[in-house]
């Protein structure tokens, strides 16, 4: 058997170290984008426990008259004092590398011990490569804690 040249050794072994860097990039950036949906759905769900419309509004995306009258009800129906302790939460996509539209399930609470049950519909925009966005279309009024979310909301 011949071996290869000490240089042509070295590029070899440069070019599997660069290979497997850029897929662990790769792979680290899909699943990170779980870690910002989860960032993004509690901010909206402490804004929404803060009666905080304004808040909620900034944090959904082009948010239009039938969405911002949802999230002027919600803001004032399920307003709460204390913290928010989030109980349950199923982010709307699992692994994906591009672009995906999902709902998103979260049971939160604050200083009452049944929690409010929501679903919010999440696109994450994007893809693997040039990175993820995370957009929040549309949130729910409360479902029963034992519901799924429905398809239309």
């Amino acid at each position: 058997m011949r071996r290869l040249p000490r240089p042509a050794l070295i590029v070899l072994i440069a070019l599997a170290v660069i290979v497997f860097l850029a897929i662990s990039a790769i792979l680290a950036r899909v699943f990170s984008v779980d870690g910002a949906e989860r960032a993004a759905l509690t901010s909206l769900v402490q804004a929404e426990a803060r009666g905080d419309q304004a808040a909620m509004l900034r944090d959904m995306y082009r948010c239009d008259a039938a969405c911002r009258q949802r999230v002027a009800y919600v803001a004032q129906a399920y307003k709460r004092p204390g913290v928010v302790q989030i109980a349950d939460l199923t982010t709307s996509a699992g692994f994906a590398l591009g672009s995906t539209t999902g709902t998103a399930r979260v049971a939160w609470y604050a200083r009452n011990p049944y929690p409010v049950v929501q679903c919010i519909r999440v696109q994450r925009a994007g893809d693997a490569l040039t990175g993820f966005t995370i957009r929040l279309l549309k949130i729910s009024k409360k479902i029963y804690s034992d519901s799924s979310c429905p398809p239309s909301y």
